[in-house]
């Protein structure tokens, strides 16, 4: 990783931070380029069975960097671009990880970075946590999956008037809208997402990967699709030890331990 991005790991938990604090930890093309390795990594490494994704300092994430794409605006570049470059990947990569991604909100998220943690499976935020559909305020529409994620977060609606209103929404409020999962104390942020994180590590890895594939396929299939995508997928698990294991653990009255395989 470079300084922009930090990637640390305890136990079968990995935690990606953005080191950019002084910036609110806004993404240069440097910094989502590390980003997007720091993904790929963790999804790759089967010794990985939960990711923290989170932010340095008082911020997780502004978005893009501004200051960058004014830049490149003037030079007559096609900064843009970087939608298809970065952004996109960065968002496949975190809802096809097969394992939970958690979004670690320790501050603002605005533009992209807010949609970075809408990707994720689950997002625990600190109390002084803000999330801003900011692009319209910029002359742009949504991108980073914005448009995909919100509406399955909280319906169509609800999607158009943070969009198109752009207006920032406090802790919360996010959670009353279903857009957060949990809400602690600023200190208690970092602490809490650990434990969660640890808590999913040492679950049916397996099972999650299938949960978040069936859920995915789901959105663009009927129920006849569905019913059939979820049986391959139980059948897959079916011949897993992690499925053996638990149900002679059910049968014996013992806790089960997993593996993720």
């Amino acid at each position: 990783m470079t300084d922009s991005v930090l990637r640390e790991q305890a136990g079968a938990v990995a935690t990606i931070t953005i080191n950019r604090p002084a910036a609110r930890n806004a993404l240069t093309a440097e910094t989502k380029t590390s980003l997007l390795d720091a993904l790929r990594d963790c999804s790759a490494d089967s010794g990985i069975r939960a990711v923290i994704l989170t932010g340095a300092g008082q911020a997780f994430c502004a978005g893009q960097d501004l200051r960058e794409h004014a830049d490149q605006l003037a030079a007559g570049a096609a900064p843009l671009a970087t939608v298809r470059e970065h952004y996109n990947p960065m968002v496949e990569t975190i809802t096809a990880m097969p394992k939970p991604v958690i979004a670690a909100v320790n501050g603002v998220a605005a533009g992209a970075g807010a949609a970075l943690a809408f990707a994720c499976d689950f997002r625990l935020a600190a109390r002084r946590a803000s999330l801003l559909m900011a692009f319209a305020r910029i002359g742009l529409g949504a991108d980073s999956g914005a448009s995909w994620t919100l509406p399955r977060l909280v319906g169509a609606a609800r999607a158009a008037e943070l969009l198109m209103l752009a207006e920032p929404v406090d802790a919360d409020r996010a959670l009353s809208l279903g857009l957060l999962t949990s809400v602690v104390a600023d200190e208690e942020l970092p602490g809490a997402a650990a434990a969660f994180a640890a808590r999913l590590a040492a679950g049916p890895t397996l099972a999650y990967a299938a949960i978040k594939e069936a859920l995915d396929y789901s959105a663009g299939h009927g129920l006849h699709e569905s019913l059939a995508r979820e049986a391959d997928l139980q059948e897959q698990l079916g011949r897993t030890r992690d499925h053996q294991a638990a149900t002679q653990a059910f049968v014996r009255k013992e806790q089960p331990a997993y593996e993720g395989r």
